[in-house]
Parts: structure tokens; sequence; C-alpha cells
């Protein structure tokens, strides 16, 4: 007879290792994603059949029905409008009239300035809404070197400088003066930002200017919107009148580019009074294609792991070759030096590889061992366009956006970055700290899983990372909402939105490994007994 002490030690180790092989083992459903299958759907969902998938083109209806026959044959669920695979996305061209206001508060002294009249609110300002705040904060430049460290949650943050510091390459970096209001709210949470009406943009990136209207969305019109807006001289030397450095003095070291402070300003109240009124003036329908994969367990299958890639590219050129031999390029496109007999954009990597790794991943949980939690597809379109219909589904969701407990973005995964070689084991992820630390670990370990594990990056995960990837595809739509989400890419390269973006550039290897790892992932966090915790502690993880 055998020690029983022995036989209890013996047992607690197996029940130890079983844990840890739960938690490092790869899931057994990695086998049903196959580069002969990745590289079938890709060589027709990038041919020139679908004549580059521009958003309202019937390329991308042919897309979208080909993502569809899939779906049906593996049996996944339907989940857009009327039980079908589609959700109407629709495109709105708006004039807005604006009434809206901001009283400065300085002491006993107040002053109102209206929209046009020393202050400019973005176009769309979202829903009636009088937001008052007593906590101001002076933040220099308003870059996150400004930011860092700094508890600005809740507060209004002004800043000032066109081009920033005099060590910083204004134009190299232009994205991220561009991106300083959304740095301040929705990584660190003010309420609101002020700036000079010089600076480069600080309304929100939600919408884009549309032919005969003030501003085209996808988004509604009556959401709640920080207030972001522009403001002159006149406003600027009432509101930092007793601010410990002059407004005079501030203006002269920001026009210089020389280093600014930052400071509380003290006996301050801001009150914004949003008062928009929209008209619609035109309408455009397009189509996100939406599916589900059940859950297991009947206490988690209302909840969702949403996974999410664009299925739209930019089209093709219309315009013949002039006698020089140059074509013009479709929108946001450009030409590849001596591909000018190509005129179809046909968008391998951006993004027809996430679309057909979204494909892969529906099947493979459909048909291989299915998670506790549900699993939510969403192929959205009008990404390139200013990310509409990733905007429309989380204002407009099919199913319950706040159950959703995370979501994962795949855009451009199959090539390496810049071409290089080097980079042949390198996925990049943005964001999945920014919300939920805990999602972040939960990849970190699934990497661990594979084998060999992919070389994790997060250079641009940087909030002074000069591409601002972080704002420029779906996955922020469902940030804005609180939303955790990880953003996978392997980053830009010379056939980015050229017309040489073509499936005979495709590493399907590479490709192949990338969404094993969002699937492993998705499988631990479909699998949680508990939604990733949302702690907010924005930006860590950096290169």
């Amino acid at each position: 007879m055998s020690n029983p002490r022995r036989r209890s030690a013996h047992l607690c180790a197996a029940i130890l290792a079983l844990a840890i092989l739960r938690t490092t083992a790869a899931s057994p459903g990695l086998s049903l994603i196959t580069i002969d299958e990745l590289k079938e759907w890709l060589s027709y969902i990038a041919s020139d059949q679908l004549e580059g998938r521009a958003n309202y083109s019937a390329g991308l209806g042919l897309a979208a029905a080909y993502i569809q026959d899939h779906l049906r044959a593996w049996s996944v669920t339907p989940a857009g409008d009327d039980h079908s695979y589609l959700q109407t996305v629709r495109v709105r061209s708006v004039e807005a009239k604006s009434r809206s206001t901001v009283t400065v508060q300085v002491g006993r002294e107040s002053r109102t300035f209206r929209d046009g009249e020393g202050v400019t609110f973005a176009p769309d300002a979202g829903g009636k809404r009088r937001l008052t705040l007593d906590r101001v904060e002076f933040a220099g430049y308003g870059l996150d070197a400004d930011l860092r460290g700094k508890d600005v949650g809740g507060a209004a943050v002004v800043w000032l400088g066109a081009s920033g510091p005099r060590a910083f390459d204004a134009q190299r970096l232009n994205r991220v003066l561009t991106g300083r209001s959304r740095h301040a709210t929705d990584d660190l949470h003010a309420a609101a930002t002020i700036g000079p009406d010089q600076s480069p943009g600080s309304a929100p990136a939600a919408t884009s200017r549309g032919a005969g209207s003030d501003f085209v969305t996808a988004a509604r019109l009556d959401r709640s919107v920080p207030p972001a807006i522009t403001v002159d001289d006149r406003f600027l030397a009432f509101l930092l009148r007793t601010a410990p450095t002059p407004y005079e003095e501030l203006r002269r070291r920001a026009e210089a580019r020389e280093p600014l402070p930052s400071f509380r300003l003290r006996d301050v109240k801001i009150t914004f009074n949003v008062d928009v009124e929209y008209d619609v003036v035109r309408t455009q329908l397009t189509h996100n294609v939406v599916a589900v994969v059940e859950g297991t367990d009947r206490s988690l299958e209302e909840t969702y792991v949403a996974f999410g890639a664009h299925y739209d590219h930019l089209g093709y050129a219309e315009g013949e070759a002039s006698q020089h031999g140059t074509r013009p390029a479709p929108s946001y496109g450009r030409v590849t030096p001596g591909a000018d007999d190509d005129r179809i954009w046909n968008g391998a990597d951006d993004d027809g590889s996430g679309t057909v790794a979204l494909m892969a991943l529906a099947r493979a949980f459909a048909e291989g061992p299915r998670p506790r939690r549900s699993l939510l597809f969403v192929w959205h379109a009008a990404e390139e366009l200013g990310t509409y219909g990733s905007r429309y589904f989380v204002d407009y969701s099919t199913v319950p956006v706040d159950r959703i407990v995370a979501q994962l973005n795949i855009d451009m995964i199959g090539r390496n970055r810049d071409n290089k070689s080097s980079e042949s084991n390198t996925v990049y992820l943005v964001g999945s700290d920014r919300i939920s630390s805990e999602l972040h670990e939960i990849h970190r370990a699934a990497n661990q899983a594979l084998s060999p594990p992919l070389t994790l990056d997060y250079e641009m995960n940087d909030p002074s990372d000069p591409e601002q990837i972080y704002y420029r595809s779906d996955h922020f739509s469902y940030a804005s909402k609180g939303i955790p989400i990880i953003f996978f890419t392997t980053g830009l390269h010379p056939d980015y939105h050229a017309n040489t973006d073509d499936v005979s550039r495709i590493l399907f290897d590479k490709m192949l490994r990338v969404v094993q790892l969002v699937y492993e992932t998705g499988v631990r966090v479909a699998n949680l007994d508990h939604a990733p915790v949302r702690d907010n502690k924005g930006p860590r993880a950096v290169n």
C-alpha cells in the first residue's frame, strides 16, 4: 500500500499541472484554420472581379454575398436586420445650425461666447446638453508628454501651440497634433477640450465634410459628445487672465515653440451649452455583415466576444492614363510607379486579410469546440470612408452593446511592416491595455500557448506614435463605448492604399499564425466566468 501523503502530493501536483495546461495549452480549434482556405477565400475577395470592393458598389455586394454563403454553409446564426446576415448602414450628410455657447466665469466676472464668435464647436457636436466644469487644467501643448501622469479626468483641458515644441517634428507628427483632443477625452477621460483656432483640428474624428453639407456621419446625432472647441485670442485672454503665467507670455512661448508650463486654473468655471439643430440632406446605404456563434453556458451565452474586420476597399480608377502614362487614383489611393496599367485597388492586405481571417474564425468556432460565451462577428463596411460601418453598429447594435465584453479587430495582417524580413514573426498590438489590463494579460498568455509564440510589438500603442493607429480603424468605435479592445496588425508597407496590394504579396504562413493568436485570445476571453475588468489605466505597453 502506498503512502497516503505521497498520494495526496501526487494528486495536488496533477491538479496544478492540469490548471497550467488549461492556461498555457493551445486550443484544439486552431487546427480548423488552414492556409489553403485563407488563400482560396482571399483569392476571390481580392480578385479583379470584385473591382476593389468600393463602398456603394456591386463589388462590395459580391463580397458580402460571398461571406454570407460561407456563413450559411457553416450554420452560423444570422445577426443582422430581420434575421438576416445584413445590417443596413445609413451614412448621412447633415447640415447643422448651431446655437451653442460657452460661458466662462473667472472669479466674479463672466462672459458668454457664441458659436462662431470667439469659439467654434465641431459641426457634429452631439445632442443638446448643458455641462458645467469647475476644474480647468492648462496642459502646455496638450501632448502626451504634457499630460502624462496628470489626472485630468472630468476636467476641461486647455492647450496652445499649432506646431508643438521646437524639438517636435510637426509635419511628421501631424496626426499626433490632430489627435490631442481624442487622447485627452478618450484615454484620460477629460470632460472637454479647448485649443486655439489655428491648432490642427480638435474636432472629433467621427465625421467628415460632405459636398453640400456640414458633415457626414453614421453615428447617432443625439449622442453625448465631450465638447471639443477651438477658440480665438479673445477667449483665451479672458480664460487665462489670472493664470500664474500671463496669456501674452504663454502665446509668445507657443509661437516660438518654447517649453510651456502646466497648471490648474483657480476660481474658473466653464459652462458648455450644446444646442444644434440637424437637417439630414442625403442618406447613402451600405451593409455590415453580422453573425453569431452561440455559447454553451446558459449564464454567459447572452454576452459576447466581438470579432471585427472591414471588408471594403478603395475601388478602381475610373480615369484613363494620361499621355505621360500616369493614371489617376481613386480617393485615398495612389499608383505604384510602373504599375499604371493596373486600374483596380484589390486591397488584399487592406483589409482582405482581415476579411478572410474573420471567416476562418467564424468557421473554427462554428465547427469546432464552442466556448461558454457567444461570439459576435461583424464585417464592417465603409471603414475607408471614416469607419462608418462600425460607428453605425455600436450606435444601432443588433445585439445589446453593453453585453459585448471585448472586441478583437483585425486590419492588415498579411505582410511584414515595410517589407522587412526581420518582421517575419512580428505582430503589432494596439489598445490592449488601455481599457482592460486583464485583457492585455490574456492575449499575452494566449501568445505563449502558440508554438512558437509571435513577437508582440506595442510601438503603435504609444500615444505619441505618429501614425495614431488607435483612432484609425473600427476598434475605436467600440472603445468609444468603453468596450475593451485589441487591434491586431502587421503594419504598413509600400503597397498600402496602392494598386499593387495584391494576393501575390501576402505571406500566408505569417497570416495564419496571427489568426491563430486572435482565435486563442478569443477562446480565453469567451471562457472567462467574468467580463475582463475595465480598470481604464490607459496606454502603458509601449516599446
